[in-house]
């Protein structure tokens, strides 16, 4: 049985899957997405890059304000789906993801059990995991806790970004959700408990939402946990930190940062020192460690290498890290 299909999300990452299960030739008879927002000076209306997908193959788009609208559950139960799939979008009220007889399924980018939640992605770098990957489980009652479809893993490379990984797990993910649609189809799947895929005694990371207060740079902390901060949250939404000479004070961004080798005792000194040579690296001394900066951002500058940066401030050494 070849199922009908109706698809679920809203950002770029859920293009790649929609994208995915249309070349591969299933029925998708709907696509639910967000209502268009005003964004900009004009307060144009933006829509979601799935409907803009979903609208340039020529898919009938529903964009409720409300998953338990009346209206929108009458709209949704007439295109007759068996299938309902979910990438990146709201939790679905049971309302509406019992309604398909086959099930509702959502892609996650982590390995379930591990880092349920709203960003998995970047709480797996910042973490210094090395390995993680996408999954697929049918949605319940409570928050990525259904049971297991498919997974699969994808290593993280010691240098990779949130940027970089979200690419990678797009592409992987869109390709499981095409296995998971045709294991569905022919009955091969059996869906796993998620304590099941638990070792004794193993604790389940989350991946909560990220927080403005998370962004800033503590530079108490070790340059090994900084770094994998600024990774985990380059290029969006971007490490903060505030920089001070005691009489000017700005915020910068912090997107490519790298551990400096220290081969010699560092005297100690305040985190958030500065040590450069005015031409080519900025090193900033950590709580246990340096951190030399990359790529850097301040208010309402483009982004700039560090040498750049260099040739137009010419007093860095006066200057301190200082808490945020």
């Amino acid at each position: 049985m070849t199922p009908k299909i109706v698809y679920m999300g809203t950002p770029e990452f859920a293009v790649a899957p929609l994208d995915a299960i249309i070349e591969s030739g299933f029925h998708v008879v709907g696509v639910v997405t967000v209502p268009d927002k005003p964004s900009g000076r004009g307060l144009k209306l933006n829509e979601s890059q799935v409907k803009k997908y979903a609208v340039a193959k020529g898919l009938p788009v529903l964009q409720p304000v409300s998953l338990k609208d009346p209206a929108f559950l009458e709209d949704l139960s007439k295109l007759n789906a068996d299938l309902f799939i979910v990438v990146a979008f709201r939790m679905l009220p049971k309302a509406v993801w019992g309604m398909p007889k086959i099930g509702t399924f959502n892609l996650h980018g982590s390995l379930l059990p591990q880092y349920r939640g709203a960003a998995p992605i970047n709480w797996a770098l910042i973490n210094g995991e090395k390995v993680t990957g996408v999954t697929t489980f049918f949605i319940d009652e409570k928050i990525d806790t259904g049971n297991i479809l498919m997974q699969e893993e994808c290593p993280i490379h010691e240098r990779d970004t949130i940027g970089i990984l979200y690419e990678k797990l797009m592409r992987m993910g869109a390709s499981l959700v095409v296995k998971t649609i045709r294991g569905l189809a022919e009955g091969s799947l059996v869906p796993k408990p998620q304590e099941h895929l638990l070792n004794k005694n193993e604790k389940i990371n989350e991946a909560p939402k990220i927080t403005k207060e998370l962004c800033k740079i503590d530079w108490n902390r070790s340059e090994a946990e900084i770094d994998r901060l600024i990774r985990g949250l380059s290029p969006y939404p971007g490490t903060t930190a505030v920089i001070s000479n005691g009489i000017k004070t700005f915020d910068l961004k912090i997107f490519e940062a790298e551990p400096v080798a220290v081969n010699e005792h560092i005297p100690a000194q305040t985190a958030g020192k500065i040590i450069t040579d005015h031409k080519t690296y900025i090193h900033v001394i950590c709580g246990q460690g340096i951190l030399s900066l990359k790529d850097i951002q301040t208010a309402g500058k483009k982004r700039m290498k560090i040498k750049d940066f260099l040739l137009g401030f010419r007093d860095i050494d006066t200057y301190q890290f200082i808490q945020a």
